[in-house]
């Protein structure tokens, strides 16, 4: 059943309720006044009975002031002489209980102490006077039983009320959890995003421009190209600082986008220089991938050409390849190590997000680190080999 459907049958049911003990409440009073009460004794009880099913309507949007109407009501009883019974035993007198769920429900819990306080106090009061009335052919220990019975009645109505507050609160508090752990999923999708999209470019931005300085004669344009590619670093230091401030989540998954295989040869291409050396091959035949596998490996690419020019002076030499079987393709990055490693500052998280994204479509990645140079290496499972 839906919430909304929960919030269109609960007013009928209490409407229901309400009907059922008034009924009965009338029958009873029927019955006293047939064998001998008062007619003012019935409406002396009738008015209270009323009241307390108004403080049942009014506890269910204000709590403090239903109870309190509850409360005075049942004083009412309680000092109006009754025949047979304690006017408290009367079904009307349900509504009391109700009150103090909704009280509970609703307020501090030590609020709702002292609304349990105050029934308890009006449970005594309640007995003292029926002890004082008692007939003399009715044993005292009667009182007892009827008060124990009104306690664990209002006690057991109160601790349920709490146990089930607690666990709306317990079900509220693992809603708020669950929201905020999508805001940083999608905080540490963003995150990822503009790492292997923005920080790619401007690595190869700035590659290019650090080919055109060596590859020119005029030394004047020389360094003013030189200065437009340490501008383009500081960006790129700039841009891995700005990112460091949307904290990723350990467990966090990648936003799938729709990027395709067909992009790598132009990814490639773009990358080249006349001192960087791109080149793309893909072996075997093509086969179906899901769309996470697909994003990783072409993730795995891009990352792959980003740490080879922003980490090896020129010039460099890098190979992409695609390895095709029927049970995975093999993606794998490898640079030839330049010409020395270039101090570029702390490391960034690419290689982490690409271990993620890899990891999450089912496949394992691994870096090889030798004389030679770099391997970045990813496996991927086809749909076929799924």
């Amino acid at each position: 059943m839906t919430a909304s459907q929960r919030r269109s049958t609960w007013p009928a049911t209490m409407v229901v309720a309400h009907v059922v003990l008034a009924l009965l409440t009338g029958l009873i009073l029927a019955g006293v006044w047939h064998l001998g009460a008062d007619l003012w004794q019935i409406f002396a009880t009738a008015g209270p009975a009323v009241l307390l099913h108004v403080g049942a309507v009014v506890a269910h949007r204000r709590p403090w002031v239903g109870y309190a109407i509850g409360a005075l009501a049942m004083l009412v009883l309680v000092t109006t002489p009754f025949l047979g019974w304690s006017p408290p035993m009367l079904p009307s007198a349900v509504c009391f209980p109700f009150a103090l769920w909704r009280l509970t429900s609703l307020v501090s819990v030590r609020s709702s102490v002292v609304a349990l306080a105050v029934a308890a106090l009006g449970i005594v009061l309640t007995e003292l006077v029926a002890w004082a009335r008692l007939p003399p052919d009715i044993p005292g220990w009667t009182r007892l039983v009827e008060g124990g019975l009104l306690m664990l009645m209002v006690g057991g109505v109160w601790l349920a009320a709490l146990l089930v507050r607690r666990r709306h609160e317990a079900g509220r508090r693992a809603e708020s959890e669950r929201l905020a752990a999508a805001v940083a999923d999608e905080r540490a999708s963003i995150r990822r995003d503009l790492h292997d999209v923005i920080a790619h470019t401007v690595t190869v931005m700035v590659a290019r421009i650090e080919a055109a300085a060596v590859t020119t004669a005029d030394a004047a344009t020389r360094r003013e190209l030189g200065d437009i590619a340490e501008t383009g670093r500081d960006a790129h230091q700039g841009l891995r600082a700005m990112l460091a401030t949307v904290a990723p989540r350990a467990d966090s998954r990648p936003r799938e986008v729709p990027i395709s295989l067909d992009a790598l040869p132009d990814l490639v291409a773009s990358a080249a220089s006349p001192l960087h050396a791109v080149t793309f091959a893909e072996v075997g035949e093509r086969r179906p991938l899901s769309l996470s596998a697909e994003v990783a490996a072409v993730r795995t690419v891009q990352e792959g050409i980003t740490n080879a020019l922003r980490h090896l002076e020129p010039p460099v030499e890098v190979t992409v390849r695609l390895r095709w079987t029927p049970a995975e393709v093999v993606v794998e990055v490898r640079d030839d190590g330049g010409e020395a490693l270039r101090d570029v500052g702390s490391q960034g998280t690419g290689l982490m997000g690409i271990e993620e994204r890899v990891r999450t479509a089912g496949g394992t990645l691994s870096i090889d680190d030798g004389d030679d140079g770099w391997v970045l290496r990813a496996r991927l499972p086809t749909k076929e080999g799924v």
